[in-house]
């Protein structure tokens, strides 16, 4: 009953066979040889336009470099106060972009509010040097409270942060539980949206480490070559990243491992919403799942085997769990067995 992290999850077998099956041999380095450079077309391909991507090993390093690809003096990156890059990269983008601030803007569910867009970008007045200036903004898709952000949506952020003249940011760690979530091409969820640069993850999803960003305006990437070899996330034996995104988008696997978290989500909500010990604090997009019980219910169910944690109410909600109980995360992931489901429903009761 593994429902901490999809970050606990292995990698799936065609992943761990392509590596192995790599491994044999000579290659040449850096990004050089045969296997990385068809990767790259497939990538350009995948998204229906000519691309710059590079391809680096966490989704931290993705994030924070992405941001320094496009880092201004005095920066603010604006995103949801919520974000994993204000709340779980322990200042990584601040350092790698050599000081830039992170700016936090409010909206329910993860998302950012527009009208709260605007008024944090109100509040920057170009010709006034001591605040500093705005750099990009960030959204997440899916959210950090497994939520996703619809077209409409995300066109909306986009044409508020185009029309302040800056590139936005998508952190896509789940990128694939959004996208089959919503049943869009990968193009139409990002630069057909508007998005300039994606962070596009494969390690919450099956992947070994295997992270990516996609520039789709490609005049963004110019510096990000030494960017990322400065950030020493160049590897020198890139085949093995290039060999997992390989077989994760073979027979789109990357897809059919991102349905199964998210349908493994929808059958542990369900089973929840039959119970009377535990209630969904909202509804699930996505493969995670928050969970409002008493915390000695929790505690049982913990000492019984299932692995899950505790979660901080985010910061826009208007209400508290009661007294006595708290909010918990239950996340799902491509190797998530319906039984294990089950028994943890059954031990729920």
């Amino acid at each position: 009953m593994f429902f901490a992290s999809d970050n606990w999850a292995g990698a799936a077998d065609p992943i761990a066979e392509s590596l192995s099956r790599h491994a044999k041999g000579m290659s040449p380095a850096y990004g050089t040889s045969d296997l990385d450079q068809r990767l790259e077309q497939r990538f350009n391909d995948l998204f229906e336009t000519d691309i710059e991507v590079f391809f680096v090993g966490t989704g931290t390093a993705a994030n924070s470099l992405a941001l320094s690809a496009v880092n201004r003096p005095g920066g603010f990156v604006l995103c949801h106060r919520d974000a994993h890059l204000i709340e779980d990269e322990c200042g990584a983008p601040e350092f790698f972009t050599s000081g830039a601030r992170l700016a936090p803007v409010s909206g329910d569910l993860g998302r950012i509010c527009p009208r709260a867009l605007q008024k944090q970008l109100r509040r920057f007045d170009p010709n006034f040097v001591h605040h500093g200036q705005p750099m990009a903004v960030s959204i997440t898709q899916a959210t950090e409270v497994g939520t996703v952000y619809n077209v409409d949506q995300l066109k909306e952020i986009s044409g508020i942060v185009h029309d302040h003249d800056l590139p936005l940011h998508m952190d896509g760690a789940r990128f694939a539980n959004a996208l089959v979530h919503l049943d869009l091409t990968p193009a139409e969820m990002t630069w057909k949206a508007g998005v300039d640069v994606l962070s596009f993850g494969g390690t919450k999803n099956g992947c070994w480490c295997a992270e990516a960003i996609i520039f789709f305006r490609p005049e963004l990437a110019k510096q990000m070559p030494f960017i990322r070899k400065r950030a020493a996330q160049l590897f020198s034996k890139t085949r093995f990243i290039a060999a997992q995104f390989h077989a994760y988008l073979d027979d789109d696997l990357w897809l059919g491992l991102a349905r199964h978290a998210n349908k493994m989500a929808s059958r542990l909500a369900a089973g929840i919403e039959k119970s009377s010990a535990a209630e969904l604090a909202w509804q699930n997009e996505t493969n995670e799942v928050f969970v409002v019980m008493e915390k000695s219910r929790a505690e049982s169910l913990q000492t019984a085997g299932a692995r899950f944690y505790p979660w901080p109410t985010p910061n826009d909600s208007t209400t508290d769990p009661p007294e006595g109980h708290a909010m918990y995360r239950f996340v799902t992931s491509f190797c998530t067995d319906p039984a294990e489901i089950d028994q943890f429903l059954g031990l729920l009761g």
